[in-house]
């Protein structure tokens, strides 16, 4: 079954707003196509506007003038008889009158007007609104048709009733001037209309790149919270259970290992919450910089992580290192941290109880080259949680900083991170 959404789509905001009356009917349609219209269903022809009211009246009067100024010179032609003067003044009231229809039928009437325009005269006028009608509304292809078609009738038309005032060949170049003038002024209105229509289009266009744009800059905003979260919250919430798992098994503990434990577990509940409020510090932050919040661990506080694993109950040795971790370019060394807490956090769930080697070196131009290598766990580990995202996320983070990341199962069966971050 189909599900049917009550919401209301939001209005698009229309063009021109408050001078719509100086622009055509079919311009408006295009800009602001209605809901019937643009959902496929039927509707009614867009009314006229102001404007078109004074185009289609202005439109009338021309073939009217043209008319009369066509009726005028009938009683100059010589075999003219007086009943065809009166049917080619009846022919031409009907083409005036037929102007009005040239905005549903612009093609139908140009075409019906070329018969019309080849016996009567005084519809002259009327056959130049039409052909003009069809340059502003249709494509070129069809004005040219039916212009093609005015200029070749020409010859024969003044042929069979020459105008005493002008030469033969005067009127066909008159004629061929007046019919091409009218075709490029047609065309000229038609482009800047489907200029505005372009413009229109490339507007919403932006809009909708812009409004595109955004909402990839929240994904990815998420994203990085997301990641940030994982990174920091993994690592104490680790802590946490590994030293209340172990005051859950051995209840008969000594004291000191007791509070030693306890003040571990409160250590990093703190941390924990701490963490958690910086990040949602950040998100309410307007500002990308939050000059409140604690700095960012940089490459000088991995000894510091190497020690308070050690004090959770972690076996970590800390090969090599940097003469100088102040060096370090801070994002780094922030990246090179996460991934050694990131890795340890892993050691910790995955393989308890083993030794674990944090290794760091390398020099400016040469890069920073880091591992985190553990060895096989002793006997059978119960299943942890955990879906992989953390390692995606670091090789992610390595890949944002410009170095690369990998990790796998080693010989002896334990599991090694390696990283490579640059150093400029």
């Amino acid at each position: 079954m189909s599900t049917v959404s009550e919401d209301r789509p939001d209005r698009i905001t229309p063009a021109f707003p408050g001078r719509r009356w100086l622009l055509p009917s079919a311009l408006i349609e295009q800009l602001d196509p209605s809901p019937d219209r643009s959902s496929g269903r039927w509707s009614r022809r867009p009314r006229r506007t102001a404007r078109d009211w004074m185009v289609d009246f202005t439109c009338f009067l021309i073939a009217v003038v043209v008319g009369l100024l066509g009726a005028d010179g009938l009683e100059n032609e010589p075999n003219l008889s007086h009943g065809m003067e009166i049917a080619d003044q009846l022919v031409g009231a009907l083409a005036c009158a037929a102007v009005w229809l040239r905005r549903r039928w612009p093609v139908g009437l140009a075409v019906a007007m070329l018969p019309l325009g080849f016996v009567s005269v005084t519809s002259g006028g009327a056959t130049t609104v039409a052909l003009f009608t069809v340059a502003v509304h249709r494509p070129f292809r069809y004005v040219a048709w039916v212009a093609g078609a005015q200029i070749a009738l020409q010859p024969l038309y003044y042929w069979l009733r020459p105008d005493p005032d002008l030469p033969y060949l005067g009127i066909l170049v008159f004629g061929t001037l007046l019919t091409a003038a009218v075709v490029g002024w047609g065309m000229l209105a038609r482009s800047k209309r489907q200029l505005m229509l372009s413009l229109r289009d490339r507007a919403r266009r932006a809009e909708t790149e812009a409004r595109l744009r955004a909402e990839q800059a929240q994904r990815l905003a998420r994203e990085a919270i997301a990641r940030e979260m994982h990174d920091v919250l993994a690592h104490r919430l680790t802590l946490l259970s590994v030293h209340a798992g172990a005051l859950e098994f051995r209840p008969d503990a000594p004291r000191e290992e007791v509070v030693r434990a306890a003040g571990v577990i409160r250590e990093s509940a703190h941390e924990a919450l701490q963490d958690l409020r910086e990040i949602i510090g950040v998100l309410r932050s307007a500002e990308s910089d939050d000059a409140g919040g604690r700095p960012q661990p940089t490459l000088a506080a991995l000894d510091a992580l190497v020690t308070e694993s050690r004090e959770a109950g972690m076996k970590v040795t800390l090969a090599g290192g940097v003469a100088d971790p102040a060096e370090v370019p801070a994002s780094v060394g922030r990246t090179a941290y996460r991934i050694a807490q990131e890795a340890l956090t892993n050691a910790r769930k995955h393989a308890p109880g083993t030794e674990v080697t944090v290794s760091v070196g390398g020099a400016p131009g040469d890069g920073l080259a880091m591992s985190v290598r553990n060895a096989p766990a002793d006997g059978e580990v119960p299943h942890v949680p955990g879906s992989g995202q953390g390692l995606i996320g670091l090789t992610e983070r390595a890949a944002l900083a410009g170095g690369t990341l990998a990790h796998g199962a080693t010989a002896d069966g334990g599991f090694e991170v390696r990283a490579w971050l640059p150093w400029g």
